[in-house]
């Protein structure tokens, strides 16, 4: 039997990177998986292919998820379509780079309405059901850079710091219920989004990393499965995914 033959998971995000990977392995490990995208059907049907090739379960659902009734909405449905929700997977997650001195406030705000807003948004309207089943599992993607300073990224970094703090407060405050909170922070990943990054700046990050290589996907999305099938004794935690670029 898998791993997580049985349960049901949301992955936000999943169309592409990080998100597509960690929707890949839940579903190797047996999961059925609603992959929730923002705008590119195409690339969220071709990962729902790659499930079904596998063979596993998957549905598409298209959600903007830093918009409340959107989110909420979402999540009711895949509960209904699936009876159950045993994992909750946020991910989804956007950039708008610049300096503090020239960022405006709707660069901002938009950042972390998707990051940190969006992360509230599925949680509160997942917690529930499990609730209701005294059992389940949220897992946030946070970032290094929700750790370290990161010079440009003033609202990504405040996004993913307060998804930290958001995680280990909701892992007290449902653990009674039978709902473990984690988070996993990914480094430098190899991913389309790192890819825009010029190739110069890329050899300089890559030199203070102790490992010498960006992070893969598939890495990521490991520490994602075990969080939701081996880690039954462990909510309120940062797992750390960086090549030991920051310890």
């Amino acid at each position: 039997m898998s791993q997580l033959e049985g349960k049901t998971a949301i992955v936000t995000g999943a169309s592409r990177g990080i998100g597509r990977a960690i929707a890949i392995e839940l579903a190797r490990a047996g999961a059925k998986v609603a992959l929730v995208y923002q705008n590119n059907e195409a690339k969220a049907q071709a990962v729902a292919e790659e499930i079904a090739a596998l063979p596993g379960t998957a549905i598409i659902v298209k959600a903007n998820v830093g918009v409340s009734a959107e989110a909420r909405a979402m999540v009711k449905r895949v509960a209904d379509e699936f009876g159950r929700l045993d994992i909750l997977v946020n991910n989804a997650g956007i950039t708008r780079d610049t300096s503090i001195k020239k960022m405006t406030d709707e660069q901002w705000e938009e950042v972390i309405q998707t990051n940190l807003n969006g992360y509230f948004y599925c949680m509160s309207a997942a917690i529930p059901f499990m609730t209701e089943q005294k059992s389940g599992r949220i897992i946030n993607i946070s970032s290094m850079n929700g750790q370290v300073a990161a010079f440009g990224q003033a609202n990504y970094s405040a996004s993913k710091g307060g998804i930290i703090a958001l995680t280990k407060t909701a892992a007290l405050e449902l653990a009674r219920s039978g709902i473990t909170v984690n988070t996993v922070s990914p480094g430098f990943t190899d991913t389309d989004m790192f890819s825009e990054v010029p190739e110069k700046i890329q050899e300089q990050i890559k030199g203070r990393i102790p490992l010498g290589r960006f992070g893969k996907p598939e890495e990521i999305a490991k520490a994602v499965v075990f969080l939701a099938a081996d880690a039954d004794y462990i909510t309120g935690q940062q797992i750390n995914v960086n090549g030991g670029a920051f310890m």
